[in-house]
């Protein structure tokens, strides 16, 4: 029987859940916000199977094998512009579309809540694009994915690295029609905090929230920034310099236990995709460098450069050195750093007004508003990416103060 002694060691993924032959398991909500399993040791018969199939219990070593690279950007600009980077996700989704397969990716449900779901057509893909900064549900869909697999259906699944390992754990064999996606994840946030951080912008911004994009292209791809679309009013779009879910985010204190000694961040995966993006795309392609959305892909299988291959009517493709598509790339090798003060942000969440705990924690100064303004002008000035790289030189490895 699966017991979590330390929260650190559970990854949320579900796949004990998903797997107990007495569906005794349920995944619970803890105080934080994160999804634990729950066993009901009334029904439980004690077959040991959640354990087995742990993928933090049972995590894989990182071993060598064959990769190519690429970058993408997608060729219809829609789609290019709904998307977090090169919108390769929709053209690889429309290859398993196209030979009546299913898709399953992370989108919001009628209450903005992260949820994995399913979809079975073109038009419902748009559900998916643009990263969701926060731990999705997966509900059923590791159940789900086996049917269709079973019924002999292509599926494609993706996820953060995790979800993928709990997917591959719960399924204990290879699908030839299971496709795969994962996408370098820094970490994951508390679903509670994106809760919160969205009634608290409904009441301040007197707005009806219809639409949220964390990555949104709204100044452009460089300079992506949290969005919130309304009906009845002005739409919100502000960056990791003065939106407070953003900052707590990249400041490593809205995330989840295990995220601070990720069993899952390496190279060499168990998918036929990583995916993530490519902001110094300069490096490789003048042509690519156009502020629109790259991404960055590592193919880990055949299948996945026959796909790729397939997909070239929608897609700019460009090969690229597996080793040069890594180098940097640290949110693939390492874990993010424990914030001294996550413990305190969140019982203070829980017990002061929403708002009073973002500004004790991460307080808007002259300082972020003049380096906003400063990202805005460098942004339409065309010397956004020439600021980055300078600001990199100087900071090096160091950790930037949000």
């Amino acid at each position: 029987m699966i017991t979590i002694k330390d929260k650190r060691e559970c990854c949320g993924c579900s796949a004990c859940a998903s797997v107990c032959p007495k569906r005794c398991i349920t995944m619970c909500e803890d105080n934080e916000g994160f999804l634990y399993p729950f066993v009901d040791t009334d029904i439980c018969i004690g077959c040991g199977l959640c354990e087995n199939i742990c993928p933090v219990i049972h995590a894989q070593p990182d071993e060598k094998k064959e990769q190519k690279a690429y970058l993408v950007q997608h060729k219809n600009a829609q789609v290019l512009r709904e998307s977090t980077s090169g919108g390769a996700f929709t053209a690889i989704a429309k290859w398993v579309l196209d030979r009546g397969g299913m898709v399953c990716g992370a989108g919001f449900d009628a209450d903005f809540e992260v949820v994995h779901q399913w979809a079975d057509c073109y038009e419902n893909l748009k559900k998916f694009r643009n990263s969701k900064y926060v731990q999705s549900r997966i509900g059923d869909t590791y159940r789900q994915t086996k049917q269709f697999l079973m019924e002999g259906r292509y599926v494609l699944f993706s996820g953060t690295p995790c979800q993928l390992e709990g997917l591959f754990s719960f399924l204990r064999k290879s699908y030839e029609k299971l496709i795969t996606v994962d996408v370098v994840c820094r970490a994951c946030p508390s679903p509670l905090i994106l809760r919160k951080y969205l009634k608290m912008q409904n009441n301040n911004l007197h707005i009806d929230i219809e639409n949220v994009k964390f990555r949104d292209k709204y100044h452009g791809y460089k300079y992506s920034v949290m969005s919130l679309y309304a009906s009845n009013t002005k739409d919100y779009h502000e960056g990791i310099d003065t939106d407070y879910y953003l900052r707590s985010f990249f400041a490593g204190v809205n995330i989840r236990p295990s995220c601070y000694q990720c069993a899952f961040k390496k190279r060499y995966r168990n998918t036929d995709f990583t995916i993530w993006d490519c902001f110094d795309v300069d490096k490789f392609s003048k042509k690519l460098d156009n502020d629109k959305g790259v991404t960055r892909i590592l193919a880990h299988s055949d299948l996945a450069n026959v796909i790729l291959k397939e997909s070239n009517s929608q897609l700019e493709v460009l090969e690229i050195n597996p080793n040069k598509a890594v180098e940097g790339v640290k949110e693939m090798f390492y874990s993010v750093s424990v914030n001294p003060k996550r413990d305190s942000f969140f019982t203070d969440l829980n017990i002061l007004d929403t708002e009073t705990c973002f500004r004790k924690y991460f307080p808007i100064t002259l300082r972020h508003r003049l380096e906003k303004q400063v990202r805005l002008w460098t942004v339409r000035l065309g010397l956004y990416k020439h600021m980055k790289k300078l600001f990199k030189a100087i900071m090096g490895s160091r950790e930037i103060k949000r």
